[in-house]
């Protein structure tokens, strides 16, 4: 009798030990599924956010060929980085505007004019172009901080203009007197701010008005 109830409670200790083995197997097995679940899911974001960067880094491109030929030639390069920024946000925003500028660093004929190359970026205009990096923090960080209504687009797309604006002109002024000679503040402005003003104006507006319609359809 003591031998088959020792056997008896034995084999209760076997099937016991069985169960928690195998649950702790199934445990380990759902824990697993579940983090490469994640590891795929943050692969795919990842892959999104990459191909989103790329994509608008075109864009400002496109946006820096198209030119309205006034007296001054306008090109659409601003609107296309107020878009970046207020469709992508601080972070993704500002990347596809430095992968834009890099492009255009190593040659590929991503600027104004279909031009590029060091000459450009750090010749007497490249101020304004390296000036776009601060656009892009500034209105996304704008949007990230006060959300995306339509008053924070468009005030910070003034801002960050007029930021870039400033470091341009600094910029202009240092090259065009080292090499040219010279140049005072209001004859500076008069040629690479004066004009742009009133045509920014309205490139902001659309780009606030393309932001707001396209937002919802862009999950950056």
């Amino acid at each position: 009798m003591r031998t088959a109830w020792l056997l008896r409670a034995h084999r209760f200790l076997n099937f016991v030990v069985a169960g928690k083995v195998i649950a702790m197997q199934e445990n380990s097995t759902n824990a697993v599924m579940a983090s490469e679940k994640s590891v795929a899911k943050k692969r795919k974001f990842k892959t999104i956010e990459v191909v989103y960067v790329g994509v608008f880094a075109a864009l400002i491109a496109v946006c820096s060929w198209i030119q309205i030929p006034l007296t001054i030639p306008i090109t659409l390069q601003t609107m296309g980085i107020c878009i970046a920024a207020g469709l992508l946000g601080l972070k993704k925003g500002t990347f596809s505007v430095l992968v834009y500028i890099l492009l255009g660093l190593v040659g590929v004929p991503v600027f104004a004019g279909f031009s590029a190359g060091p000459g450009v970026l750090f010749g007497v205009t490249g101020g304004y172009i390296i000036g776009f990096i601060f656009t892009a923090l500034i209105v996304g960080g704008a949007l990230k901080l006060f959300g995306k209504k339509t008053w924070v687009y468009i005030v910070s797309m003034i801002v960050g203009i007029l930021v870039c604006y400033a470091f341009g002109t600094a910029w202009f002024m240092i090259v065009y007197t080292k090499n040219m000679g010279a140049i005072t503040l209001g004859v500076a402005l008069s040629k690479c701010v004066v004009p742009f003003l009133i045509p920014d104006l309205v490139k902001i507006i659309v780009a606030t008005v393309l932001c707001k319609a396209l937002d919802k359809h862009v999950k950056a």
